[in-house]
């Protein structure tokens, strides 16, 4: 049976009771760790949305891209010569492109070096650690260690993990967890990477 506008009316009404209930009982301000992971598209894509708005509101903020080792994607064409943004590409490529275990092991802690420095700047509004969680998985990064200087950061600064399969350390102490679902993605039926699509 359709619904009519007075029951459309009295279930909107809960509703925004519901809704403002909510919002008034958030009161606290802090900086969130945010881990988008899965096996979905989306993660990095998400980063770089929550990056343009700290820029938005004139913020600064850092990224840190590990595993990634091409210069020439869509997003640091665009961020990477922001004045508000320190813009870091640390990794050598692909795990199966190096094939070199000691190489990644090395360019990993180099990386996290830049990371840490980052996470101890507090005019830092947002740091973004993209691809992180295959450092962790492959035991490149001591994870305990890496959690601990999440959790040493400034007390008002926000970051994001992105990656697959993100460890329990991370997600036990992450404010906001999403697990992107791969429910279908374009590659898997022979389409290239799409430039400001994909990369």
């Amino acid at each position: 049976m359709p619904d009519d506008g007075a029951q459309h009316g009295r279930r909107m009404a809960r509703k925004k009771a519901a809704v403002d209930a909510a919002i008034a009982r958030a009161e606290r301000d802090k900086g969130l760790l945010l881990v988008l992971t899965g096996n979905g598209k989306g993660k990095s894509s998400s980063a770089f949305g929550m990056l343009a708005r700290t820029l938005g509101y004139g913020f600064k903020a850092g990224v840190a891209q590990f595993i990634k080792n091409r210069r020439d994607t869509g997003e640091e064409a665009f961020f990477a010569s922001h004045p508000s943004v320190q813009w870091h590409v640390l990794g050598d490529g692909f795990t199966w492109d190096t094939q070199n275990r000691e190489a990644d092991i090395a360019s990993a802690r180099r990386g996290w070096e830049v990371a840490r420095a980052m996470l101890q700047d507090a005019t830092l509004h947002l740091v973004v650690l993209d691809e992180l969680t295959y450092l962790l998985n492959y035991d490149y990064l001591d994870a305990q260690q890496v959690c601990a200087d999440l959790a040493a950061r400034p007390p008002m600064q926000h970051v994001v993990v992105t990656g697959r399969a993100a460890p329990e350390c991370l997600l036990a102490m992450a404010d906001t967890v999403s697990e992107l679902r791969d429910v279908k993605h374009a590659f898997r039926d022979g389409v290239r990477a799409q430039p400001g699509i994909d990369l």
